[in-house]
């Protein structure tokens, strides 16, 4: 394959071997002035993935080719140093959604090369593609619109059809996978941890303004003796072992979510569940929070009835229409008490200096 497409798909295995057969040193990547055009393209790719898009623009040039094939892995050593989970699988995600934009121009026989480099068996015919239904269901596994289910596809003699685009799409969650399994890596070098710790510290600065834009709404203080009648019944549930609903488990983790709770901490009340499981357990909770990109919010209280989930409905729920409300409401109403207290305390205070005086 051409050094351009290769700087173009850097986390191919040809990509990794023709890096290494450059020679080029762990020391030189870091220090070289040479490299220093690399660095800055590694340094703004793993920006750009924070903001949810990897640009990727035509490459001319020996020198160019080169700074693009050489910023990937200089921007896996950002990554890395970073060590987050929730991080890491932002940056995968980006990395893959920017190879689908340009995999979807290649031709079907470079789609297919593409696919032998994860083990995807594939043909293509001339309208469609057909890839083995084992394959298919591995990178469609993660696709939740019910199109991608096995059951809605054309199979035969074990393949599964599919169009041009979709088997681009299936490459783009093969790519997310690879990179995402990549990390974390075991041992950083010092003098790579070093080198990147400024380059950290802005990222890290930067990740945290992004999980607040697409986290939680700044309600202060948790606050759990404020949760809606619904999310404290399903709080109670999970503390006591028992199994919550797929609706539900999404609508209470969503909620957590959006009233500030980390994933950490939800990880933390699911951990007595009878069938909990950690790995699949975080991957819901940051899939729900926006490591795939999209953030999702708690469903209204309409839908929370249409799925039986509207438990325990008190008086104040006859005034709102979404489970955020009622817990905005409550916080509203308990700081408002506060004030008041605090204003009649001021006025007592004032009173006995007067009779003091």
């Amino acid at each position: 394959m051409e050094a351009e497409k290769l700087a173009l798909y850097p986390f191919l295995s040809e990509a990794s071997a023709h890096v290494e057969h450059l020679g080029i040193s762990l020391e030189g990547l870091l220090n070289s002035r040479a490299y220093r055009t690399a660095r800055a393209r590694g340094v703004e790719r793993v920006r750009e993935a924070l903001e949810g898009e990897i640009k990727k623009s035509p490459l001319s040039g020996e020198v160019q080719v080169l700074s693009e094939l050489l910023s990937y892995p200089f921007a896996r050593m950002l990554v890395a140093c970073v060590d987050d989970q929730l991080f890491t699988r932002r940056y995968s995600l980006a990395e893959a959604k920017a190879a689908y934009t340009l995999l979807r121009t290649e031709t079907p026989d470079f789609l297919l090369t593409f696919g032998e480099d994860f083990g995807i068996s594939a043909e293509a015919r001339d309208s469609y593609f057909s890839m083995h239904f084992t394959d298919y269901i591995r990178f469609s596994n993660s696709l939740k619109e019910p199109a991608w289910k096995l059951t809605n596809r054309q199979l035969r003699a074990g393949r599964v059809r599919i169009s041009r685009e979709e088997f681009a799409r299936l490459l783009q969650e093969a790519v997310r996978e690879r990179i995402e399994q990549s990390f974390p890596i075991p041992e950083i070098p010092e003098e790579v941890s070093e080198f990147c710790a400024p380059y950290v510290a802005e990222i890290k600065e930067q990740f945290e303004v992004q999980k607040k834009k697409f986290g939680a709404t700044d309600f202060g203080i948790v606050e759990p003796e404020l949760f809606p009648p619904c999310i404290s019944h399903a709080l109670a549930n999970v503390q006591g072992g028992v199994n919550l609903a797929h609706s539900m488990r999404f609508a209470m983790t969503s909620f957590l979510l959006s009233v500030g709770m980390s994933v950490d901490e939800i990880l933390n009340l699911f951990n007595v569940s009878p069938d909990f499981d950690a790995e699949k357990t975080l991957y819901q909770i940051e899939h729900i929070a926006g490591a795939t990109g999209n953030t999702y919010k708690p469903p209204a209280c309409d839908t929370m009835r249409t799925y039986g989930n509207c438990i325990g409905k008190d008086g104040l729920c006859a005034t709102i229409s979404h489970p955020l409300g009622y817990y905005e409401k409550k916080v509203y109403f308990k700081n408002r008490d506060k004030e008041k207290e605090r204003e009649k305390a001021q006025e007592k205070g004032l009173e006995k200096g007067l009779e003091k005086s």
